[in-house]
């Protein structure tokens, strides 16, 4: 099979390799002309070289296969020890580059194989007897090395600082890379003429990067943070004397790039853009080497509770993690500016494709980009305070709510919607988040949500209210995380528009109906919440919230049934029986659904034969958050997770009182929701009990909502009698000068539940991540066909 005729169609065919015959280090004629200087892409090595013959090399010729490998390191160690001065070393360099990368993953996906980028070479290998001890070093290290060496190469990567003869030519090793940072940015103020081969030279390697460090995706998930991908270790060491550079020439590419063409609009049909292949890249690399459990470090820089007041000691040291070690310890205000407006922009731009379509290129990598913004949240808490400083950080939520919105019917998004949901469950614990929603929403982005005029609280609401409606089944673990964004910020939430005000007792009604609080053991949950919401909006901020009082005057039915609920055994069969198909079918009656936004289009389901990536199951909310109170002064105090875990406050119950959690690892949603309803009785089927309603129905937080009804309904009902009203700006305008100073309980102190790091999140966002690069990797289908075993894929 001549398959692998090389790709200047020469008789040194890769199909030599497969042939018992072993092929030899030191024949040197036939390495040259292996190697021959000829232009190709890496499109091409993937059409030449088919995964049948890497396969058949790997099981039938194991040492020509360690042979090929061994041999292309050390090409690329070459390249990376003479500057790579001449177009024949390039096209060298790039070749080993564009094979390295066909061939690891079929190297990673057997066991047997994992093993051989971390051992010495062996004796084969030292043909020359000119190399020094570097032999000595594993080859996986010789390799990244030599990738990030190439990375700085003059000319080949980066503009040199000479005027360009060979003689004169930099010495590679002796170049300072912080002079030769890709972008200006963070730590760098010089911004390089652009030079697109060094953008394509710059993504082939990272191309390899990438390629390399995705040894995880053919490991199991697991919980235990120990293993930690060695590739990424050792990149991301000290051994790497290009860290630093390195870790600022990614930032700073992806944050300083702007799709729109030189800021005209347009401009990009114009201009071929070689700069968004290099940031997708950069993007990929960087979230990849930022993959770090945060809940198992000691270190109180991206400790995911600590203030941010440790960023700048020297002691105690951050994460062995450079990259990490880096990301947490950017401090400077310009800095945070810098890269808040760079991925506030990105995020954005699919956005502005829909009020001005096609006068940007859109960009398809927000995906990346939401992880980013992740972990620069998660492991710089400066970084935090920074974006909720001031209303930029809704220049990050308003994309994130469309996001959400737009990907809420489509099952192959579902990891989407949680990335969104779990950064603004990070937000949400901070009080400035709140406080910053109260900002009026005027942008008019084409959503498919009902026109209101209001706050960006109001927006966020309506967003929620539509993906619990609307959204597919699979976001049902998502409720709970969803309802607890919304407790976090109502204690802020200065005015509420009657439409948000309507969504939220939709939602009211809708999960206490006695069907659907009697048939899982969790879903009482949810109507915890929504009453926390209520009280903290009356016992905070009455004074401006009339829509939402007047909402729950006209519903008060439903609360008077809540305090009504029967607990007897019959009236629980009884529920049961009118519990309706499902409880996604949420019913959108009466809940006013009105007009859509002008210009949008309604969420759709995935394309059938969409390719969709698993992901391990979310931790719970207990699991994934830690309440804190609020003092007087606005301070937090963290709160000991309760001895008992139903608390008398009636605040949300844990997950599962009886630990039945299942693990973090479990492989779907539905057989998690399975589990959730069937372990909780010996006889192997949970069934709503008398005890069991009674032991939540009776901590049901009412009494604020009831004292509320007892002094405003009388007055109300007397204004409609004596003026004869059916208007309901009347009584609107009543209750907007009501008070009921003095007539409500005791304020309950504020309840934040704040993210916590833990493992089971890290595990999720390793699945996600890589899923995610997996499936943005089409041209060349770098991992394609081969034996994942991070995830699985799936087709819709």
């Amino acid at each position: 099979a001549d398959y692998w005729i090389l790709w200047n169609g020469s008789s040194t065919s890769i199909t030599t390799f497969v042939s018992p015959q072993p092929v030899e280090a030191t024949d040197n004629a036939f390495w040259d002309q292996f190697w021959a200087d000829t232009a190709t892409s890496v499109q091409d090595v993937f059409a030449l070289v088919p995964a049948a013959e890497i396969r058949a090399v790997r099981e039938e010729s194991p040492s020509n296969l360690a042979t090929l490998c061994y041999k292309a390191v050390e090409k690329l160690v070459q390249g990376a020890e003479s500057g790579c001065h001449t177009e024949k070393e390039r096209q060298i360099v790039l070749n080993c580059c564009r094979l390295l990368t066909r061939i690891l993953p079929y190297i990673f996906e057997d066991p047997d194989w994992r093993g051989f980028f971390w051992s010495t070479v062996p004796g084969a290998g030292r043909g020359g007897g000119d190399e020094d001890d570097e032999n000595a070093r594993p080859l996986a290290e010789s390799l990244l090395l030599a990738v990030t060496d190439l990375l700085f190469c003059p000319d080949f990567t980066v503009q040199s600082h000479r005027r360009s003869t060979v003689d004169t030519a930099e010495d590679i090793h002796s170049i300072d890379s912080c002079e030769y940072i890709w972008e200006a940015g963070v730590g760098f103020a010089h911004s390089p003429q652009p030079n697109y081969i060094h953008d394509l030279n710059r993504t082939e390697l990272l191309k390899l990067l990438l390629t390399c460090f995705s040894e995880a995706m053919y490991l199991p998930p697991s919980s235990d943070s120990s293993n930690a991908n060695p590739w990424v270790q050792f990149f991301c060491s000290t051994e790497n004397r290009h860290a630093l550079p390195l870790f600022t020439s990614l930032l700073n590419v992806i944050c300083a790039y702007d799709p729109v063409g030189y800021g005209i609009p347009y401009n990009h049909l114009l201009f071929s853009d070689y700069r968004e292949p290099l940031v997708e890249e950069a993007a990929q690399v960087l979230i990849v080497t930022l993959d770090y459990d945060s809940s198992t470090s000691s270190s109180p820089t991206v400790d995911g509770t600590t203030t941010g007041t440790a960023m700048d000691d020297v002691d105690p040291p951050g994460p062995d993690n450079l990259f990490v070690n880096y990301l947490s310890r950017i401090h400077r205000e310009e800095d945070f500016q810098f890269i808040l407006k760079g991925v506030a922009r990105l995020l954005s731009n699919p956005l502005v494709q829909t009020y001005l379509p096609n006068s940007a290129k859109k960009i398809q990598f927000h995906q990346e980009l939401l992880v980013l913004f992740w972990k620069l949240c998660d492991f710089n808490k400066k970084f935090l305070f920074f974006v909720l400083k001031s209303s930029d950080v809704l220049d990050i939520l308003v994309p994130i709510l469309y996001f959400l919105n737009d990907a809420r019917a489509d099952q192959s998004r579902v990891g989407l919607m949680h990335i969104g949901v779990f950064i603004l469950l990070l937000l949400s614990g901070e009080r400035n988040f709140g406080v910053r929603l109260n900002k009026p929403y005027s942008v008019r982005v084409p959503m498919d949500i009902p026109v209101f005029t209001g706050t960006h609280a109001d927006l966020l609401i309506i967003v929620f209210h539509k993906i619990i409606t609307s959204g597919h089944q699979r976001l049902q673990p998502l409720f709970d995380c969803l309802l607890t964004i919304i407790v976090n910020v109502s204690p802020y939430l200065k005015s509420l528009s009657m439409v948000a005000a309507n969504k939220l007792l939709h939602l009211l009604e809708a999960f206490s109906t006695t069907w659907f609080l009697f048939s899982a053991v969790q879903n009482h949950h949810l109507v915890f919440f929504l009453l926390e919401v209520f009280n903290n909006i009356i016992q905070y901020q009455f004074d401006g919230n009339s829509n939402l009082v007047y909402a729950v005057i006209r519903k008060r039915n439903v609360f008077h049934q809540l305090a009504n609920l029967p607990t007897d055994s019959q009236s629980i069969q009884k529920g049961l029986q009118r519990k309706r198909k499902t409880p996604e079918a949420i019913s959108r009656t009466n809940s006013q659904d009105g007009v859509s936004m002008e210009g949008s289009r309604p969420a759709a389901p995935a394309e059938p034969g969409t390719l969709k990536t698993s992901l391990v199951a979310t931790p719970g909310i207990d699991k994934l958050t830690e309440k804190s109170q609020v003092s007087e002064d606005g301070t937090m105090r963290s709160l000991e997770p309760e001895a008992s875990q139903l608390s008398p406050e009636g605040n949300l119950p844990a997950a599962l009182s009886d630990g039945v959690r299942p693990d973090t690892d479990e492989a779907s949603h539905s057989r998690r929701d399975q589990r959730r309803l069937s372990s909780a009785s010996s006889s192997g089927q949970w069934t709503a009990t008398p005890d069991w309603v009674m032991s939540w129905k009776s901590k049901l937080p009412l009494q604020t909502i009831m004292r509320l009804l007892q002094v405003l309904v009388p007055q109300v009902e007397k204004i409609c009698i004596d003026k004869g009203l059916t208007d309901e700006s009347e009584i609107l305008k009543f209750l907007q000068h009501g008070t009921l100073v003095g007539l409500l309980p005791v304020p309950h102190p504020i309840l934040i539940r704040k993210y916590q790091a833990n493992s089971g999140t890290a595990m999720w966002f390793r699945t996600y991540m890589w899923g995610v690069i997996y499936l943005r990797n089409v041209d060349p289908p770098i991992w394609y066909d081969t034996d994942v075993k991070l995830f699985e894929i799936q087709r819709v």
